[in-house]
């Protein structure tokens, strides 16, 4: 199980939340997805063997997410 923890800027209402947990749990190999809305941290436990990091970050982007470094 690896872990990676990403911060999204419009992860800080209710809706944008839910679309991203959408995002994720459709994603083979996501374990679990933890969000906090008061800075739009999201930490992210996959399956390493399944799922690599650019992967779940490109998922996120393409489905109209900014990921701040």
């Amino acid at each position: 199980m690896a872990d990676m923890t990403v911060y999204l800027k419009e992860v800080v209402k209710e809706q944008p939340i839910q679309t991203l947990e959408t995002i994720l749990s459709g994603m083979p190999g996501i374990e679990r997805a933890l969000v906090d809305v008061n800075d739009g941290e999201v930490k992210i436990e996959y399956n390493e063997n399944k799922l690599s990091q650019d992967a779940i970050i490109s998922n996120i982007i393409r489905n109209g997410f900014s990921v701040e470094d």
